[in-house]
């Protein structure tokens, strides 16, 4: 079981559900609570689905992500004072992985940046935390000529991720797939409506993520799958998407982030851009860190041994705890099972082999470089 099945299925009484939330119970999707959302962890099973992205294509309801759009003459400026990112740097369509930190360091939540317009941005931050960040940037961006619209709970979020993606998408679409780089995104039509389609994911895969307005979104959804049929082309859920993200090395806030930790625990130093000109919140403690160094470091693990290490797990170097698990699952690409762990620096080099702790007893583990899948470009 994945890092995100572990929770008992939930009723729908306090939660969220998105607009396609009908389409995921006649598909017969297993759902739990994520987020504060009523979401499916999986339709046909993990595997499965898995697979059909790393092979084929899936498709994502992602409706539960926070859209935060901030306009404004300031908009740039605003959120580059907000961010640790430059997201003036930003040519218009294209987007930045960006992160909102503490003043300690901290991280709020990972997100991404994207410039619609000269002074039309869309901040995109995860379900968990879409609440705290829009409020937290609300009020960092006070002060200037800026405004921010939530538009979380209007908006529906469709992906389509694997090698497919493209040829199937390119059939409803008017935008040109072909000229939308990765990291891109750009204003137009799917299926007739209109929406805003971002060639980026959470896979490892090529894919797009098509955002719309919410009452719309099932539309989407079906069209997609009547293209995709002949493709074999199937639904998936959170439960794949948490092995396919480990599988690219990718952190899950919650996991690998999380306000304990700074971008440069995380390897994740070059995000920073400490060179912007003007202050950014958290800017003096990062100068910190990247001048002394973290006090940890993640890393990616092979079990060697048997078992499956778990979020939680202690990891130990010889006879010293050295850290601790954040995500592990049994790799459906590599076939063995893999890990991200936070360890002491000096304990972090390829190669080398550490203890995790399963069900109480010594396993084996290699220290290996990060992502552990890289798709052929």
């Amino acid at each position: 079981m994945s890092d995100a099945e572990e929770g008992a299925a939930a009723s729908s009484d306090q939660l969220h559900e998105t607009a396609l939330i009908d389409i995921h119970r006649a598909l017969g999707g297993r759902l739990i609570e994520f987020g504060g959302w009523l979401m499916p962890v999986q339709y046909t099973g993990i595997l499965d689905e898995h697979r059909a992205v790393r092979e084929r294509a899936g498709l994502f309801d992602l409706s539960h992500m926070g859209e935060l759009f901030v306009e404004g003459d300031d908009a740039g400026d605003a959120l580059a004072a907000a961010l640790i990112t430059d997201p003036r740097t930003l040519a218009v369509g294209r987007a930045q992985y960006s992160m909102i930190v503490a003043p300690d360091g901290g991280v709020i939540d990972d997100l991404i940046v994207y410039r619609l317009g000269t002074h039309r941005f869309l901040v995109v931050a995860n379900a968990s935390n879409a609440p705290v960040v829009s409020e937290e940037l609300a009020r960092r961006i006070s002060g200037w000529r800026a405004i921010l619209d939530d538009r979380s709970l209007a908006t529906s979020l469709v992906a389509i991720q694997g090698p497919l993606a493209a040829g199937i998408l390119a059939q409803l679409t008017d935008i040109d797939l072909a000229a939308l780089r990765y990291y891109a995104i750009a204003e137009g039509h799917v299926a007739a409506i209109p929406a805003l389609v971002a060639r980026t994911g959470y896979t490892g895969e090529d894919g797009f993520e098509v955002f719309v307005d919410w009452e719309r979104g099932p539309e989407i959804w079906e069209a997609l799958v009547a293209l995709g049929k002949s493709a074999d082309v199937i639904a998936c859920g959170l439960g794949a998407r948490d092995t396919l993200r480990l599988e690219a090395g990718m952190p899950l806030y919650g996991n690998e982030l999380d306000r304990q930790t700074n971008p440069f625990d995380a390897g994740l130093g070059r995000v920073v851009k400490l060179e912007k000109p003007g202050d950014f919140v958290g800017r003096d403690a990062l100068e910190r860190v990247a001048r002394d160094g973290p006090t940890k470091r993640l890393v990616g693990m092979i079990i060697t041994g048997r078992g499956i290490a778990r979020h939680g797990y202690p990891v130990d170097a010889g006879e010293q705890r050295t850290g601790v698990v954040t995500s592990g699952t049994h790799s459906p690409t590599l076939g063995k099972p893999i890990a991200m762990a936070y360890v002491a620096p000096g304990d972090g080099e390829p190669g080398t082999i550490l203890n995790v702790e399963i069900r109480e007893q010594p396993v084996s583990a290699e220290v290996v470089p990060l992502p552990f899948y890289k798709r052929e470009r």
